[in-house]
């Protein structure tokens, strides 16, 4: 058996499955192949299930769409208390 992959991006992953769907390849064995692949980083069974629908209704991007609203500010992932934005 082949070892693990360490990474691989969401889009790639979508383009798995979107590859493997065309094959003819049901979603749960989809998914079975792509844990075997990546492992604890594989996308959920539902995402599989999700794209799967994405592309039967006729969507060929893996990656992801624009989106309305007001974007991102913050670079930063360490959150601060209410207290540290008064000062």
């Amino acid at each position: 058996m082949d070892a693990p992959l360490q990474y691989c991006t969401i889009e790639g992953q979508r383009g798995v499955v979107r590859f493997l769907w065309a094959k003819g390849v049901k979603p749960v064995e989809i998914h079975r192949r792509m844990l075997a692949k990546y492992g604890q980083s594989t996308m959920s069974q539902r995402k599989v299930y999700e794209w799967v629908e994405r592309f039967k209704s006729g969507r060929t991007r893996v990656s992801d769409e624009g989106r309305s609203g007001r974007p991102s500010t913050s670079n930063s992932r360490r959150a601060f208390s209410p207290q540290e934005y008064r000062n």
